[in-house]
């Protein structure tokens, strides 16, 4: 079965790792296809345009086969990020993402510089999956829920350690490690959805982005912050 969803089927790296799961779970070859075909129309379509009948014949199967499994459509959208969440999303997400919170960094600069990088790396691998988790997390609340306890308070917890070291070493001011985070994080996730989904096909130049992205996180838009500040005291 990992054979047939091999990458030359542009399998996404979340497919195989939920084969990973197949033996404790008996999921069936028809149950990937669906789950495959499903992931492919939530992301095009949204959940509210996704119709079960598109998502069979994308798997090759009957529509009836989807409801031996499924008892509704969104039975199907809560299988792949409702109780996946934790087993699947999360562990992926802190696998790549875990090695670089455990790194020592010279600067905070150098912690932004591979945090983009990591994410940006994670966000095109995986993007059909986090375009389904975006589109819909705000109109279920459980996925919400789940969402903020399996990823939002893994990660928090770990970036909040590295922002007050660097906040003892006096490369940042001193506010609540939250804004901090807050501000940080929102500027590369806005650099990330324009550069994946707002405007895929422009030319662009991630490293010299990723540069003065963290030239903005670090520094503000204001030619002279240092100046600015003081005249206005």
């Amino acid at each position: 079965m990992a054979e047939h969803l091999s990458a030359d089927n542009n399998t996404e790296s979340w497919a195989l790792e939920l084969l990973a799961l197949g033996d404790e779970e008996k999921i069936t070859p028809k149950q990937i296809a669906i789950l495959q075909a499903a992931v492919d129309v939530f992301a095009e379509k949204g959940y509210a345009g996704a119709a079960t009948s598109e998502i069979a014949q994308r798997a090759g199967v009957a529509e009836g086969t989807i409801f031996r499994y499924y008892k509704t459509k969104k039975d199907l959208l809560l299988s792949i990020v409702g109780p996946t969440m934790s087993r699947l999303l999360a562990p992926f997400v802190m696998r790549n993402f875990g090695n670089l919170l455990d790194t020592s960094f010279d600067s905070y600069e150098d912690f932004l510089r591979a945090l983009i990088r990591n994410r940006l790396d994670f966000a095109r691998k995986n993007f059909k999956f986090l375009q389904i988790l975006i589109q819909e997390i705000p109109f279920h609340p459980k996925l919400r829920e789940q969402f903020i306890e399996d990823i939002i308070g893994k990660v928090l917890e770990r970036i909040s350690a590295q922002v007050e070291h660097f906040k003892q070493k006096g490369e940042i001011i001193d506010v609540p490690a939250p804004a901090v985070i807050r501000f940080s994080v929102s500027a590369t996730i806005g650099y990330i959805m324009t550069r994946l989904l707002l405007q895929p096909n422009k030319e662009w130049n991630d490293e010299e982005e990723i540069e003065l992205l963290i030239r903005f996180i670090m520094h503000g838009i204001a030619a002279n912050p240092g100046n600015q500040a003081s005249e206005r005291k």
